[in-house]
């Protein structure tokens, strides 16, 4: 070009030159729902022996005026070989070796004339001597349910009353934190409130209308 100007074809393209701007940080919120839900998790796997323990236990004692919770009652009947001995307490060696039992009684009496009872501290034979029947009357443990129910009632040693307190305090924590673990509609702010309430009015509704205690 005459004025010695580069055509616009040959023109450099400079870039546009824009001013950096900084990011913005954003205060990071504390997330309190996960930690809750971590805690509920974690204590509730901790709890889970504990609570079979009191649920079997709390199902076995509810129905006392049912069953026994704690022992089995045997009711056997036994044919002796006859003549057994006079004596009474070789008749009673007599009996019980038949039997096939190997520990000595802890009492030995005639309850009549005809009946010898041998004494035991779960069972007791009674031995007709003049025909040779004899009637078992015992009970043995259930060994599960014996041990869940003596834990349950407390009626261990007095360190597992704060074992027991714990276990309370566990549940109370499992109960209040599960009321607080989902937000919106479904949490304790909707649909929550309205099942808790419901199961709170369980117990209240009972009292009112069986009288109370």
């Amino acid at each position: 070009m005459p004025d010695g100007t580069l055509p616009e074809s040959a023109q450099t393209a400079q870039p546009a030159v824009t001013a950096a701007v900084p990011p913005v940080r954003r205060r990071a919120r504390f997330g309190w729902r996960p930690w809750l839900r971590a805690f509920h998790r974690d204590i509730g796997y901790f709890a889970v022996g504990l609570t079979v323990v009191y649920a079997l236990s709390g199902l076995a004692v509810n129905h006392l005026q049912d069953w026994d919770p704690n022992f089995k009652q045997a009711n056997l009947t036994h044919q002796l070989a006859l003549p057994l001995p006079v004596d009474d307490e070789a008749a009673a060696k007599s009996a019980l070796g038949s039997l096939g039992v190997h520990e000595a009684p802890r009492e030995v009496y005639r309850a009549s004339p005809a009946q010898l009872d041998l004494v035991f501290d779960k069972r007791t034979f009674h031995v007709d001597t003049t025909t040779g029947v004899v009637h078992e009357e015992g009970q043995t443990a259930r060994p599960v349910l014996r041990a869940a129910n003596w834990l349950h009632l407390n009626r261990g040693k007095r360190a597992w009353t704060y074992v027991a307190d714990f276990y309370a305090c566990f549940l109370l924590f499992l109960a209040f934190s599960g009321l607080f673990m989902i937000p919106g509609r479904k949490g304790l702010f909707g649909r929550g409130a309205l099942i808790a309430l419901a199961g709170a009015a369980v117990p209240v509704l009972y009292v009112l209308l069986s009288g109370g205690p």
